[in-house]
């Protein structure tokens, strides 16, 4: 009986989650904010768009909160409120990263700063809000370290209540000389955070009580990528039963079994994000993302510059169809809109986001011909619009 009703609950609280992560619009209409980098000069803050899903249009809109590096960005599960980091590194013996919370003008997209809390470490690079709304995850790169903040019922955020810093190294002294944090997940039930960490290879699995903002360790507490790898962004399929994390240096993808009950990942593959005869230095993988459907599995190659194009079959394993050139260089993130017939990749370092078409039978990207200009853009994520 009780493998049941855990059953039930997985599926109302997944179905509740997929429903957020694709909401659907009357009109097909939607805001699509721009995390970016702001040192350069080249940006703000957070850039606000406009995108048709009937059309595929995709129009500037100007910027939305003006605010410092502010390179990921998400949203809460109402939809009311924007949360960002603030990816800066420890200064003065201080821990220096911050994330925001900022309230959505559902008219004009524009946002509102309603209060800014340390993420207790430094770079944050990742933030995500659970599905009851009442937790946030921030994960800090710099410092290797993840939080856990409460959410007021206002939108605003209370101070750091749950905290673990990792410690460690791995065998890439280069890039692994210590802990890297690099993003932070929900399971589909709601139950288990995972967290990716670059420096350790190693997926982070820890037990989540929403209503004190806290994380606890697992048993069995990680599942360990290749050494080398450097696993940096995580999906989990549709159906909640398989898992992928994007492994940034090895320039490869991981495809896991999921068990809910235990909160443990076990591994079904391992394959390259790039065509076997690319032999040139210096490419790392960046983003992941599953296609709505649960058929395809898109990641993102900086150096190769492209997006890799993978089938999903029904044991969960992945066949590497194509690469897509996202035209610009270093995509660092890119988003498929809620229907999943359109991708915008964010192409940092040439400053462009690139829409292309999704065919909805091979996974297959098409340009549309729409080339947008954005500074450092390196985080995409799509809100229903009026």
């Amino acid at each position: 009986m009780r493998s049941v009703v855990h059953l039930l609950l997985t599926t109302v609280l997944f179905t509740a989650v997929c429903a957020w992560a694709a909401p659907k619009t009357a009109k097909g209409k939607y805001f699509v904010y721009i995390g970016s980098y702001t040192n350069g000069g080249k940006s703000r803050g957070i850039q606000l768009f406009r995108f048709d899903a009937a059309t595929g249009k995709l129009e500037a809109a100007g910027l939305a909160a003006e605010t410092p590096n502010p390179s990921f960005v998400n949203f809460h599960p109402n939809g009311n409120f924007l949360y960002a980091v603030s990816e800066m590194p420890a200064r003065g013996g201080g821990k220096g990263g911050a994330v925001s919370a900022f309230s959505i003008d559902h008219a004009t997209g524009k946002l509102t700063l309603l209060n800014t809390e340390s993420s207790n470490g430094a770079g944050p690079c990742f933030v995500r809000a659970d599905a009851t709304g009442k937790v946030v995850l921030v994960a800090n790169y710099g410092s290797g370290s993840v939080a856990a903040l409460p959410i007021k019922p206002d939108g605003s955020l209370g101070a750091p209540a749950g905290f673990d810093q990792h410690s460690g190294s791995s065998v890439n002294k280069g890039r692994q000389e210590g802990p890297h944090a690099h993003s932070a997940n929900f399971s589909p039930d709601n139950r288990f955070a995972i967290v990716a960490d670059l420096g350790l290879d190693k997926l982070f699995v820890y037990r989540l009580d929403p209503e004190k903002a806290g994380i606890t360790l697992n048993d069995p507490p990680f599942f360990s990528t290749a050494p080398g790898a450097g696993p940096r962004h995580f999906a989990f399929h549709p159906n909640g039963k398989f898992g992928y994390v994007i492994n940034e240096m090895g320039q490869t993808v991981t495809a896991m079994s999921w068990d809910a009950q235990r909160g443990a990942f076990t591994e079904l593959q391992t394959v390259s994000t790039v065509p076997a005869d690319y032999k040139q230095p210096g490419n790392t993988c960046a983003e992941v993302v599953v296609h709505p459907s649960g058929k395809f599995l898109y990641g993102s190659n900086r150096g190769h510059d492209s997006i890799a194009v993978f089938t999903i079959d029904k044991s969960g394993r992945l066949t590497l169809k194509g690469n897509t050139p996202t035209q610009g260089k270093v995509p660092r993130n890119f988003a498929l809109d809620p229907s999943g017939r359109w991708m915008i990749v964010a192409n940092q370092n040439t400053d462009n986001l690139v829409v292309f078409a999704v065919d909805q039978k091979t996974g297959g990207l098409t340009p549309t011909g729409q080339n947008l200009p954005a500074g450092a853009p390196v985080c995409v994520r799509f809100l229903p619009a009026p």
